[in-house]
């Protein structure tokens, strides 16, 4: 009989597989990034190609071909929609040099009043700064155009594996039931099922919650007289599917915008609406709409977002949610992998009842 290994040895074990399989998810970003992106997409899509193919008669690949495009076209209103806003911001570009102009006149009277420095030592100091910056202007321009091709690889990547995905997505079913054990067929069958549920529950409800936070952001900054505040409203609730950062992210560009375009007067209620904004919409919004499909622990959430992050920069930080979500599915229904399943939960799920470590009994 077999003996099971020592509890250091599973953990070291453990370690190295986390590490390795880290390494190799660095290693592919230009690959595995825009494919888990696209898995998440074609779950979205998945009912408009069922629909295209049984209800209009459509073969797989046009049903596929015609959801993609449906999809584009919707990106594209969305992105001509944010143009004309950013174009009418440009337009006011004068007023915002003189606000900046002015802005920064009364903070070197601060400095000058508050640190007794001088204006013309104040302007060394900037133009020391200047000169540094310019110095590395070669690696900011390098860096910006990088960063520009690997933006646009990443996009045509996605939409070729949507594609892919969705029309290739039985064979692929096909794949993951075969690969492994008739006694193992009806447990990945579940898993499957949850993994596609639950993910496309949340992908829905994420966006059902951005579209809310972007009208509550309008209405408010509406209410308050803030200048462009249909842009920083959907602003705002674009950068708030990044959990955690994307919303202190948004307040910050909201209150740098306010700042340069109406002064230093709204800027204190444009960071107390962002926050109360932000409170109901972590207490309230999403609980509702997105509900309880992602039980995930937040320190692990959080930990995952920062992970993400170094691994594969701004879509690590968007993935790593659905991503821990597919882990913990797996881990709530594989043997031996139970307690990390619950590390990974809320513990209310304890609490309840619904997670607990499986009990042996001694004969």
């Amino acid at each position: 009989m077999n003996k099971p290994l020592p509890f250091l040895v599973k953990l070291a074990l453990v370690l190295f597989s986390m590490i390795s399989l880290g390494y190799l998810l660095m290693l592919g970003k230009t690959l595995f990034a825009p494919m888990f992106f696209s898995f998440l997409i074609a779950l979205l899509l998945l009912p408009f190609a069922k629909f295209f193919e049984k209800r209009c008669r459509f073969k797989r690949s046009l049903a596929t071909v015609t959801s993609v495009l449906l999809m584009l076209i919707i990106c594209s209103a969305v992105i001509a929609f944010f143009s004309n806003q950013v174009k009418s911001f440009t337009n006011d570009w004068p007023l915002l040099q003189q606000q900046g102009q002015l802005a920064f006149h009364n903070a070197q009277e601060w400095v000058a009043q508050k640190f007794h420095i001088n204006f013309s030592k104040q302007w060394n100091y900037i133009n020391q700064g200047i000169d540094k910056l310019f110095s590395t202007s070669a690696t900011i321009v390098g860096t910006t155009l990088s960063t520009v091709s690997s933006t646009f690889i990443f996009l045509t990547f996605t939409l070729l594996f949507t594609f892919f995905i969705l029309n290739y997505r039985r064979v692929l079913y096909a794949f993951l039931i075969s690969v492994f054990s008739d006694d193992h067929k009806e447990r990945v069958e579940e898993i499957v099922n949850n993994v596609k549920s639950i993910i496309k529950k949340y992908i829905t409800g994420l966006l059902i919650e951005m579209l809310i936070v972007s009208l509550a952001l309008i209405i408010i900054l509406s209410l308050l007289g803030v200048k462009y505040s249909v842009l920083l409203g959907f602003m705002g609730g674009v950068f708030n599917v990044i959990p955690y950062l994307g919303i202190f992210t948004a307040l910050l560009l909201s209150s740098l915008v306010t700042f340069a375009t109406v002064g230093s007067g709204k800027v204190l209620l444009v960071v107390i609406a962002f926050i109360v904004v932000h409170a109901i919409d972590s207490n309230l919004v999403m609980p509702l709409v997105v509900g309880s499909k992602v039980k995930l622990n937040p320190m692990i959430a959080f930990i995952g977002i920062i992970v993400g992050e170094m691994l594969w920069g701004i879509s690590g930080m968007f993935l790593c949610i659905p991503f821990l979500a597919i882990i913990k599915i797996i881990f709530d229904r594989v043997p031996g992998l139970h307690a990390w399943g619950i590390l990974m939960g809320e513990e209310g799920a304890l609490e309840g009842g619904k997670q607990r470590l499986p009990v042996t009994k001694k004969q």
